[in-house]
């Protein structure tokens, strides 16, 4: 039966309603600073003060033995931070009143890890001198702003996003007791390799090899930042969406130069450089058989930096005792790989996870 389209947007206008009402029901987070004195790398480096910035939804509360019960770790991408986990797509879906993570049931903690957001990163002043970070580097670092900086002694929920799905891997294999259960989105638990390395090497030699990034003391942003750029935004999108938003050559090309200004505005070379490239040592592959909790990994289908068409996902997952993998059909709501921060399109596998968790 075809429904009119009045009663159509009647109920859409509902719709909207609700979620906008439903977002204004979270509360602002906390937002803090932990400072790790002598932060010793991988790499041999030292920071003498490594500064953590993170915000938190909640309060921890723990069981009769002192262990906390309710805290949720939220990791976010490549060039991401916490603040981006905070608007009505995400916390509007998740952390409201009686939503799957309500913020009046968990203890919400939104780390900007190493490098990003508001953290300790090479733009603040040392340049290319910064230490070189990796993804342990930067768990480790999140690891001791839960036990050290907030006295969390154990995680309900590790989730992730793009670069945060790594870590909730290597969260997983280096810290195994830590946490009840994970939820890694839009990533695959094996070594970047293939064109997922490719672009990132590509985007890196654009910033290294222009004459401008002088070894990561240059005086304004090299040329190759925006070549950079370009390569995130070319692989992080949605073909059909992008099809259907942008149909015609001229709304294509004013859709790339808004999102390239966008993207320009607020980014720096140094940084973007060590972001990619701290995915360098990642490689879980060969511990997945060792974890025990229970595991949701979810991807999308039109999602490029991790393409369906490898299996990969598929495979691996099978060595994860209590792992399931959700491959999400493209439709109008996903968004290629930023179908990650869409929980309106995942949460009812979020939903089955924390069932099954308990």
């Amino acid at each position: 039966m075809k429904i009119p389209i009045l009663v159509r947007l009647a109920f859409c206008t509902l719709v909207l309603a609700s979620t906008v009402a439903v977002a204004q029901n979270v509360a602002k987070p906390d937002e803090r600073d932990f400072n790790v004195r002598d932060f010793h790398f991988k790499s041999g480096e030292v920071l003498p003060e490594l500064k953590l910035h993170f915000l938190t939804y909640g309060k921890p509360q723990a069981d009769p033995s002192g262990r906390v019960t309710n805290a949720v770790l939220i990791m976010h991408g490549t060039g991401g931070s916490g603040q981006q986990f905070t608007g009505k797509g995400f916390a509007g879906e998740l952390f409201g009143p009686g939503q799957l993570l309500d913020a009046a049931r968990y203890f919400i903690v939104l780390p900007d890890a190493i490098g990003h957001g508001r953290s300790s990163k090479p733009s603040d002043g040392l340049h290319g001198k910064f230490p070189h970070y990796d993804y342990d580097d930067m768990v480790r670092a999140e690891y001791l702003l839960l036990t050290e900086g907030l006295k969390v002694n154990h995680l309900r929920l590790v989730m992730g996003t793009s670069m945060g799905c790594m870590h909730s891997w290597v969260w997983l294999e280096t810290y195994a007791d830590f946490m009840d259960a994970a939820m890694p989105l839009a990533c695959l638990p094996v070594e970047i390799a293939g064109r997922n390395r490719m672009w990132r090497k590509l985007a890196m030699d654009l910033i290294t090899l222009d004459p401008g990034w002088m070894n990561g003391e240059y005086r304004q942003q090299p040329y190759g930042l925006r070549g950079a750029r370009a390569m995130l935004l070319a692989m992080s999108g949605s073909p059909l969406q992008l099809y259907k938003d942008y149909p015609r050559r001229e709304q294509a090309d004013a859709y790339v130069e808004s999102a390239m200004s966008r993207g320009l505005a607020d980014s720096d070379a140094n940084d973007l450089l060590y972001q990619l490239n701290a995915s360098r040592t990642y490689d879980p592959a060969g511990k997945l058989a060792d974890i025990q909790v229970p595991v949701m990994l979810v991807n999308s289908a039109d999602d490029l930096i991790n393409p369906p068409e490898l299996a990969i996902a598929e495979r691996e997952i099978k060595k994860v005792k209590r792992g399931k993998f959700v491959l999400l059909p493209i439709t109008d709501q996903t968004r290629g790989h930023g179908t990650h921060s869409l929980p309106a399109v995942w949460k009812q596998y979020l939903a089955e996870l924390l069932d099954k968790s308990r």
